[in-house]
């Protein structure tokens, strides 16, 4: 159990289990509504917050690039903890009425910064997990957002084993737990760098394995609930089972360690016929530069720079790892990115957001309508780890850009929120499984994207910074478009009266699914302006391992 890239990958893994406070904020809205007297139109403005905070994650960027020389991704997590705690701790107070009503400023902007932890915790474990694999990517950040997508799951699973109906302990949970198992397991969180001795996607598969059997355990754990209560002895028993298949990561590493350590010792015997190569390397600036990144051999990179490809900047770094926060917003595809993010995210967030509502409207009780939001976890787990997973085969096997499987999954999300207008029988189900399941995937092709067009040494601040489409995206679809509409149908009493018919709903998703359409057309400009780029940079360095 040495520190490696693999017990850093299991650790990582553990905190993004429980880092996703974000989409369970329907287990407590309720309780904040009542205990502090707010309005339907004010517990909406602290959920924006929320989202804003959710997403706002550029100065974990800033922090893990600026820290990552002298001590990598262990202060940013630090700062996540201390976020998290100092978030919903207060919130906790407030509900259970140990400290006054804290004016709503005051709760939106705890609301804030407790939402903001997330995106430091996620920031670290992606990052860190992209640069000790980079040859594997797509797959390791597809592991890393999946169970991020599960953690809601898995939260509330914790929640109903130990807290049943008590919702202000969830939220004690919410400022106590991550904050713990932050602490305890940062110090494992290292970047190792590239220096694998062999193929690493055999062990990686092993993590793909585990999280699949997860998200299979949490849905049928959902789909049982829905039909039938389960009694507290069944309940401890299902989550004692589901705590030992999130322990299983630990076979995985030991397996890594052990595989790694044969190979090292092997490659020890050769060293000396190595050497003098190395001595003759260490003047060429290239294999001093690659050396220097913990690389274990030495590559002349003799492609051309990537910039010289695809870039649309007029000042532009002679590597694609130096392009600097500054410097990739100079460019075409950076808006690209941000635009695609904002149709395809935006509307994404305005169906979950509104699928209470939209239940109603359309005749579901409200146990089928929860049954829908924790079903959304694992749609949304599916489609982060599918889409880096699959997006990594095709690259490697038939060499398509990963901007086309963006796309595609924008063009799905669009057929989906065309069946959700329809307001047919069984149509929130099927919708929803393409709107979640593509939504899903957009949250781990972005960062792939990013890191590979824009480089990973300052992929966390780039992206955190593409990733605030998704709540400019939210805002303007469900309050400028789907509560506008909302409230045109239901008339001016509006805060008396609920829409009910398909009616309610069906020009909002048809406008989400144009707006899903358009990003389509954009990831699609964003495809043929990178192709290239994909065929001569990305795809030799995959074909030559």
């Amino acid at each position: 159990m040495r520190r490696s890239k693999w017990s850093a990958t299991a650790a990582s893994i553990w905190i993004q289990c429980t880092s996703g406070s974000l989409y369970c904020f329907g287990i407590y809205s309720s309780l904040l509504r009542s205990s502090q007297g707010y309005s339907q139109s004010t517990l909406n403005t602290v959920a924006l917050f929320k989202d804003i905070g959710g997403n706002a994650g550029i100065s974990s960027g800033f922090l893990y690039s600026s820290s990552f020389r002298g001590g990598g991704p262990g202060p940013v997590l630090a700062v996540g903890a201390a976020l998290g705690f100092l978030g919903y701790f207060p919130i906790w107070l407030a509900v259970t009425g140990a400290v006054p009503r804290p004016p709503v400023p005051l709760m939106c902007f705890l609301m804030f910064i407790a939402a903001n932890a997330s995106t430091f915790f996620n920031t670290a474990d992606v990052v860190t997990a992209a640069r000790n694999f980079p040859d594997n990517r797509g797959t390791v950040v597809g592991i890393m957002k999946g169970f991020l997508g599960l953690s809601g799951a898995i939260l509330i699973q914790l929640y109903r084993t130990s807290f049943e109906g008590k919702p202000s302990y969830f939220l004690l949970i919410l400022a106590v737990l991550p904050t713990l198992l932050t602490l305890l397991l940062m110090s494992f969180v290292e970047v190792h760098g590239n220096t694998s001795h062999g193929d690493d996607r055999p062990l990686l598969n092993g993590f793909s394995v585990i999280s699949l059997t997860v998200a299979g355990y949490l849905m049928a754990i959902i789909l049982w609930e829905s039909v039938q209560p389960l009694k507290l002895p069944i309940r401890v028993v299902i989550f004692v089972i589901l705590l030992l298949l999130l322990a299983s990561p630990i076979r995985t590493v030991i397996k890594g360690n052990l595989r790694d350590s044969s190979l090292q010792s092997e490659e020890g015997l050769l060293v000396h016929e190595r050497t003098p190569l190395l001595d003759g390397a260490g003047s060429h600036p290239e294999a001093r530069e690659k050396m220097e990144h913990g690389e274990a051999r030495v590559v002349y990179d003799k492609m051309p720079p990537p910039n010289r490809v695809f870039s649309g900047a007029h000042i532009v770094p002679k590597r694609e790892e130096d392009y600097t926060l500054l410097q990739a917003m100079g460019t075409v595809n950076f808006w690209l990115m941000f635009l695609a993010m904002a149709c395809g995210m935006g509307s994404g967030l305005s169906t979950v957001n509104n699928i209470g509502q939209i239940g109603h409207s359309l005749g579901y009780t409200s146990k089928e309508t929860s049954t829908l939001v924790s079903l959304w976890s694992i749609w949304n787990f599916l489609g982060r780890f599918g889409a880096g997973y699959i997006s990594d085969y095709f690259l490697r096997s038939r060499g398509y850009a990963r901007p086309l499987f963006m796309a595609i999954t924008l063009a799905t999300m669009s057929i989906g929120h065309v069946v959700i207008s329809s307001g047919m029988p069984g149509a929130l189900y099927v919708g929803s499984i393409f709107v979640g399941l593509c939504y899903g995937c957009q949250w781990s092709l972005a960062p792939i994207i990013t890191s590979e067009i824009f480089g990973l040494r300052h992929m966390g601040t780039i992206f955190n910074m593409i990733s605030i489409a998704s709540p400019i995206g939210s805002y303007i679809l469900s309050v400028k478009v789907v509560g506008y509409i909302y409230d045109v149908k239901v008339g001016p009493l509006s805060d008396l009266r609920a829409c009910s018919g398909d009616h309610c709903f069906m020009i909002s998703f048809l406008i989400m699914a144009s707006v899903s359409l358009f990003g389509c057309l954009l990831a699609l400009l964003l495809f043929f302006r990178t192709r290239k780029f994909y065929e001569q940079v990305i795809l030799p360095r995959l074909q030559h391992l």
